[in-house]
């Protein structure tokens, strides 16, 4: 079959037999898949190379613990607010313009954040890295709040699976990243790391101008606060708080502990994080096949994921109480665990929250999937913004081992309060599984427009 030939053309012209091959996907959806993958990478990958070197330039310019927490954390509360605009407004902006767009001023931040170490040293430093930082913030909102909703809108009986296997560039780039930039940053200072990924985000400009497909849609009078009125959303919303801000805990803490407990420098602490994306990267398709497949299976895989999660969190410095001294191998092993469950936990929260709002009367479309898709990114951000400042804060006040334990209570609690939602609402689950399920046949294609 043609690849280029329209799927629903193709569906309506087949024959009543299922003895033929599955229709495959239309060039269309090939090209978006593309697109969307190469949005994922190049942004994680710009995003993830601080990690291993910016916390220790930003201590010889003159920040202190809680500052560069700050810093961190003032990318993720312009994230949180440039979601929930984009969110509500995407339908108005339009969703190609919103990606493009977003990708050009990351492009732009990420090389300007490279040009930082010719600032004069102390608040100067400090003010711009909050600047370049917070505009940053905004075109990353856009860019992936715009390739949330084109997925589900493309793909709305597949999202999960399709998610998933666009995590596996997300994790490529938060594997990348991190070890990359402390190679370059070893080898040829503060600036190339930021340059050359900053123009690698610039290439994927004019790719995506030519390659995305505009979506026209109505705009929609659903409210994102009546959403958040339920029990159920407010629940996974919180999970996917306590999982950013573990990620944002980590983002800002853990190479200093590296560095300091275990004397590594900047490009073996981006070795280290490998632990952290690679099981990520790996488990999601698997996790977002499974999901959508079997959907009665999302709300038990957040649960278990969230608790692998804490203990993940608890046995990472570990914690004081447990008197267990604190070694490379079992720090790399439970950032493996943390990685692991991530992937459990965060893949089918975004269905799960489309399928529910869709059972509420929300209007199948383009506004409703931006709104979700802005709800998730405000909520992941929050995390982002909650983990760097309250994790820098214990650290820099406590140590290291006990911000952990506290990022692990939190993710416990999110499972716990879930599991007992669940356990109380069946029917609603049973209702939803329903809802989800679609007759299939090996002529149903994998994923359908």
């Amino acid at each position: 079959m043609d690849p280029e030939v329209d799927l629903q053309q193709a569906d309506n012209s087949a024959p009543a037999e299922t003895t033929g091959p599955p229709p495959r996907m239309t060039r269309q959806q090939i090209l978006t898949l593309i697109s969307m993958a190469s949005v994922n990478f190049s942004s994680m990958i710009c995003y993830s190379i601080l990690g291993p070197f910016f916390p220790n330039e930003a201590v010889k310019k003159g920040a202190s613990q809680t500052v560069i927490g700050l810093i961190f954390g003032c990318y993720a509360f312009c994230n949180f607010i440039g979601s929930l605009i984009m969110g509500k407004y995407i339908v108005q902006i339009g969703a190609k313009f919103m990606l493009v767009a977003g990708l050009f001023v990351s492009s732009g931040c990420t090389i300007l954040f490279g040009l930082l170490d010719r600032v004069p040293t102390g608040a100067a430093f400090i003010s711009l890295c909050f600047i370049v930082r917070s505009i940053d913030a905004f075109g990353f909102a856009a860019a992936m709040t715009s390739t949330f909703a084109m997925t589900g809108k493309i793909f709305p009986n597949n999202v999960a699976t399709v998610l998933g296997s666009l995590e596996i560039f997300t994790g490529l780039g938060l594997i990348l990243g991190p070890p990359l930039g402390g190679w370059f940053y070893q080898s040829f200072g503060y600036e190339v790391p930021f340059l050359l990924l900053g123009c690698l985000l610039l290439l994927m400009v004019p790719f995506n101008i030519y390659v995305l497909p505009s979506i026209e849609a109505e705009p929609s009078k659903d409210s994102f606060f009546l959403l958040l009125t339920k029990g159920k959303i407010v629940l996974i919303c919180y999970v996917i708080f306590t999982l950013s801000a573990g990620l944002g805990f980590l983002d800002a803490t853990l190479s200093l502990f590296a560095m300091e407990k275990f004397n590594l420098s900047p490009g073996y602490v981006g070795l280290i994080l490998l632990g952290l994306s690679l099981p990520y990267c790996l488990v999601s398709p698997l996790i977002g096949y499974i999901t959508d497949k079997y959907p009665s299976t999302r709300c038990w895989f957040v649960v278990s994921g969230g608790t692998a999660t804490a203990f993940g969190f608890f046995m990472l410095g570990p914690v004081p109480f447990l008197h267990i001294q604190s070694q490379l191998w079992l720090v790399v092993c439970m950032l493996g665990v943390i990685g692991f469950s991530l992937g459990m936990t965060a893949i089918p929260t975004f269905p799960e929250i489309i399928t529910y709002a869709y059972e509420q009367g929300y209007d199948e479309g383009l506004s409703t999937l931006g709104m979700v898709s802005g709800l998730f990114g405000a909520f992941w951000s929050s995390g982002m913004f909650y983990g760097p400042i309250v994790g820098g804060l214990i650290t820099q006040h406590l140590n290291f081992e006990w911000a952990a334990a506290v990022q692990g209570g939190l993710a416990l609690l999110g499972a716990f309060l879930l599991a007992v939602y669940y356990l109380c609402h069946p029917q609603q689950q049973q209702q939803s599984v329903r809802k989800d399920s679609r007759p299939t046949n090996e002529s149903t294609p994998l994923l359908t427009e």
